[in-house]
């Protein structure tokens, strides 16, 4: 099956977030991280088979589900799990807010990249956690966590590792022997790990794959909680379906007292959507990562063209980070903003010299973006 991903679906009036901030002016949305592309065939048409059977009431544990993400699981990743590991979530910001609340108490701390998406430097604000930002750096063209810093940086009340995996922004894949140093990280401080797999499934980079944490042995799985979800991937962000894997029974007991009460059920049409989207959307996400990847690719060269602007090729997600180094500009955000881009500012994610830049989007959609960013580069000249 062909899946037209050119077409243009004008979300100017809908329920959007990311394109209502800018519906009265002439702003390209290219912030947060949903992209322009209509929703899988199979996953559209569950939905509606579901409201056609026009009864909602409360739901039943959803034992599809745990079966396909069991057996997604295996066939990808060679990650044998159990189904009691599978704790549903409204999304995976509400596993990293959990994990945060349930594996900390006042007076100790987090452990986080920087720079990162605002919801791992905002689970421990709201908590009212230390975090330690574990700097990264640029290597061999790639950013990857400085682990021999942080052992300088470390106070010693530290109980929660926090990674993002493919890492956003920057879209690190991370290499076995980068989680396994990060697990004997997490094995010297005694440390319990979440990590964030949401973009697991946007690899870009060919002959790279991705290897959950808690996959690499025993002692991983045994101190720490995945977070997945198809929300990313397949575009159903708006449908809040994910799971948190933690094979440690202790640990989901904790995790799951610190939700009681709190963190709701899962909404049954997400159930549906994710079901679906895992069950049979695979052709559709083929075609998706290929039509990423020519993006990705066609951006980068255009980025690194220009004066004041760099642009590392992320192996995996639909997201650039952007250096923009421009002279007299002190926010590279607002002066796009100014010239029509909506980029996501670094400074939520711990460096202001930076954007992040969305390219799951349409080529037509893209081109006018470059255009736009080429013509803001100018006006600083």
């Amino acid at each position: 099956m062909a899946f037209n991903f050119d077409q243009w679906i004008d979300r100017h009036h809908s329920d959007s977030l990311k394109w209502r901030k800018y519906r009265a002016r002439d702003v390209l949305p290219l912030w947060v991280a949903d992209t322009d592309f209509r929703s899988p065939p199979a996953v559209i048409d569950a939905l509606h088979q579901r409201v056609e059977h026009g009864v909602f009431g409360y739901g039943a544990e959803p034992e599809e589900l745990f079966a396909v993400v069991k057996a997604r699981m295996a066939e990808r990743y060679q990650w044998q799990i159990e189904t009691e590991w599978l704790v549903l979530l409204p999304g995976v910001v509400a596993g990293l807010n959990l994990c945060v609340r349930a594996f900390t108490a006042p007076g100790e701390g987090t452990f986080a990249p920087t720079p990162i998406y605002p919801p791992f430097r905002l689970a421990a604000q709201w908590a009212q956690r230390d975090q330690i930002n574990l700097q990264m750096r640029q290597e061999n063209q790639r950013w990857v966590m400085d682990l021999t810093a942080a052992e300088m940086q470390r106070r010693g009340n530290e109980k929660l590792l926090m990674l993002c995996n493919p890492h956003n922004p920057g879209g690190t894949v991370y290499r076995r022997d980068e989680l396994e140093a990060q697990l004997r990280f997490a094995l010297r401080h005694d440390l319990i790990v979440c990590s964030d797999e949401i973009h697991s499934e946007l690899i870009l980079e060919p002959g790279l794959r991705h290897i959950p944490f808690a996959s690499l042995n025993e002692e991983a799985a045994q101190r720490s909680v995945t977070l997945i979800s198809p929300s990313k991937s397949f575009n159903i962000a708006g449908l809040g379906a994910s799971l948190a894997v933690i094979p440690n029974k202790a640990l989901r007991q904790r995790f799951n007292e610190a939700r009681r009460g709190v963190v709701p059920q899962v909404d049954i049409l997400a159930l549906t959507a994710a079901t679906a989207a895992w069950r049979d959307g695979q052709p559709w996400l083929d075609a998706q990562l290929a039509y990423l990847r020519s993006n990705r690719d066609w951006l980068c060269q255009q980025i690194n063209a220009l004066p004041g602007l760099h642009v590392t090729p992320p192996e995996a997600t639909y997201l650039a980070w952007i250096a923009a180094r421009l002279p007299g500009v002190a926010s590279p955000a607002a002066w796009f903003e100014q010239h029509g881009l909506g980029l996501s500012p670094g400074r939520e994610f711990g460096d202001d010299g930076f954007v992040r830049f969305n390219f799951g989007c349409t080529r037509a959609t893209l081109e006018e973006a470059v255009a736009r960013m080429r013509r803001a580069v100018e006006a600083t000249v």
